[in-house]
């Protein structure tokens, strides 16, 4: 069964690879076509991996649990406004 990833994985070569070539068949040298290919292969893997992260619900759930429980021991820690934890004045 082929998942989003396996399709990514194909597709990044294949923008790499088609976006040069097509760039190079309109009139760009390979020299300039190539930032071009690499480019469209950068965005399918930042999509990849920044917007459709690999991560799943259990481990999103437990980040976010702990990132609540760290903002909760901040807030709980700022009862000296306006001294630093050493003790002096900021």
């Amino acid at each position: 069964m082929t998942g989003y990833y396996d399709y990514v994985l194909g597709l990044i070569p294949a923008a790499l690879i088609g976006v040069t070539a097509f760039l190079n068949l309109i009139g760009l040298s390979l020299t300039a076509a190539l930032p071009g290919g690499a480019l469209a292969a950068g965005i399918i893997m930042a999509h990849a991996v920044f917007v459709k992260a690999p991560v799943t619900d259990e481990a999103r759930v437990r980040n976010d649990r702990a990132a609540g429980r760290s903002a909760d021991r901040s807030r709980a820690g700022r009862s000296g406004v306006g001294r630093s934890r050493t003790g002096g004045a900021d």
